[in-house]
């Protein structure tokens, strides 16, 4: 099997329909697109062979489908990455992967030539030339055979590259199809959350159903832009973050249009409270549906569907749903047994969407898939009625505007200042983000906080930096001289 054949499907059903928008412009029809991926595939065949993998990292664009089928059509496996990332961070993915080619956007192209790594700027002469010579027929694959590398950061923040199989995408296709949306007639998904994350991933399930692919023209997520396409498309789905889906609510004015269109939102990466679930619901009417899962069992652990959110219970609410169609869950106290109902413990889960393993990294593919099972991370209970709620994420993670901010890394970054004697990260609620990233500091001198602010900029991605600093003569530890955390949060 090869997921490419969902293109070739719909390429097949309807050859002239609309498949890649770019905000209310056509782009491509089904079978430009399905052309322009083969061109790639004979492109990308004289650089490497199947099993080899292209890195994109670009926010939003049009191409973004051409790549990744293209890709596919190879037998190859994409890497898309977060395009906010630091230019050095993405090195040590290239670095990492081992790419055949790395496609990135103009800007990122610039940054990687600034410290000696070649890229492709997507859009230019040079990409333009990938599609010169005539299409190649898609490479034959298997279920286990690698589709995507899906690089995440564990609890120290360096990232590992969770491998998904073709067998791992389709399941996750099938799994939405089945228990979150099932499109008929015409559709758009609107992709406003990075695609080199959920939104792209989402891309499967309605490519096979022939919807279209609309990309706002600004490439990212701007309310006023978002609601105006939910005007100009038909039976609009979209993936948000739940802060997205509060600078939705909040952006509700006489100068915005309501998304008459707007049939469904997915949302996920972060959590949602109960009474902006209820605001959101309020302003919009029942068009959500949840999903909680990670990159290593993609978009498919649980899931609250449109049907949860009727006349839900708080505790329905601030639930992640019921265990998905594809999957097995468990939750398990520190010996490994079983917890009963209402009782937290960790999250396991197995099934035919959770990953082979993670890249080059044995040790890590071990210990996260001990016994058969994907051990989360993270804490939660199951009550009598199926319904999961988690009570803590990932160790200390903080999760702003749906990325995930590993605290040790930030830590260290701010412990490299000659300045910082000690550094304690944290994530403080915010109204707008979810939560934001706060940096509690010891310094040896007075310095102000732009010094610590141009030192992050220059070491990581901007949105992990901290939005705020508070300095301590002393941090709070205990007696083995770990740093409470805890009493930093009442600060």
């Amino acid at each position: 099997m090869n997921i490419y054949d969902y293109l070739v499907r719909a390429a097949g059903v309807d050859p002239q329909g609309v498949a890649v928008c770019l905000g209310d412009q056509l782009h491509q029809t089904w079978s430009t697109l399905d052309d322009r991926s083969r061109r790639l595939a004979r492109s990308l065949a004289v650089k490497g062979q199947a099993g080899d993998r292209v890195l994109i990292a670009s926010p939003n664009c049009a191409e973004f489908p051409e790549i990744m089928f293209g890709t596919w059509a190879a037998g190859m496996a994409v890497v898309p990455i977060n395009a906010k990332l630091h230019v050095r961070e993405i090195a040590e993915i290239i670095a990492d992967s081992e790419p055949v080619a790395v496609l990135v956007s103009a800007k990122i192209a610039e940054g990687l030539q600034s410290i000696g790594e070649a890229a492709i700027e997507i859009g230019s002469e040079e990409y333009e030339v990938l599609f010169a010579d005539t299409g190649a027929s898609p490479v034959a694959r298997g279920k286990d055979d690698l589709a995507w590398l899906f690089y995440t950061s564990g609890t120290t923040g360096r990232s590992k590259g969770a491998m998904l199989t073709h067998g791992n995408l389709a399941a996750m296709t099938d799994a939405h199809l089945a228990d979150i949306d099932s499109p008929e007639g015409a559709s758009a998904l609107l992709h406003a959350a990075p695609m080199s994350h959920g939104s792209g991933l989402y891309m499967l399930p309605y490519v096979a159903r022939g919807s279209r692919q609309v990309i706002p023209a600004s490439g990212g997520f701007d309310p006023a832009e978002f609601c105006e396409l939910c005007v100009m498309h038909e039976g609009v789905r979209a993936f948000l973050a739940p802060t997205m889906v509060q600078r939705l609510r909040l952006a509700q004015d006489d100068q915005t249009p309501f998304p008459t269109n707007l049939e469904l939102v997915v949302y996920g990466g972060g959590p949602m409270h109960v009474s902006d679930m209820r605001a959101a619901l309020a302003a919009f009417g029942p068009i959500f549906a949840q999903i909680y899962g990670q990159g290593e069992t993609p978009m498919t652990i649980t899931g609250l569907t449109r049907e949860d959110h009727i006349d839900a219970s708080d505790t329905v609410l601030g639930s992640v749903g019921k265990v998905r169609s594809v999957i097995e869950l468990k939750i398990v106290g520190d010996s490994g047994e079983r917890m009963p109902a209402g009782t937290p413990g960790e999250i396991l889960c197995r099934g035919a969407t959770v990953m082979a393993g993670y890249w080059h990294n044995p040790d890590a593919t071990k210990a996260t898939l001990a016994d058969g099972w994907l051990h989360t991370g993270d804490i939660g209970t199951l009550d009598e009625n199926g319904f999961l709620t988690l009570l803590d994420r990932s160790k200390d993670v903080v999760i702003s505007g749906g990325s995930n901010i590993y605290p040790r890394e930030v830590e260290e970054v701010l412990l490299a200042h000659p300045d910082v004697v000690e550094a304690a990260v944290i994530g403080s609620p915010d109204e707008e983000w979810g939560e934001i990233v706060v940096a509690h500091v010891v310094l040896s001198t007075d310095i102000p906080h732009t010094d610590l602010d141009g030192h992050c900029l220059a070491h990581i991605a901007r949105f992990k930096r901290p939005k705020r600093y508070v300095v301590h003569e002393e941090l709070p530890k205990n007696a083995n001289g770990k740093v409470l955390k805890r009493e930093l949060r009442e600060v």
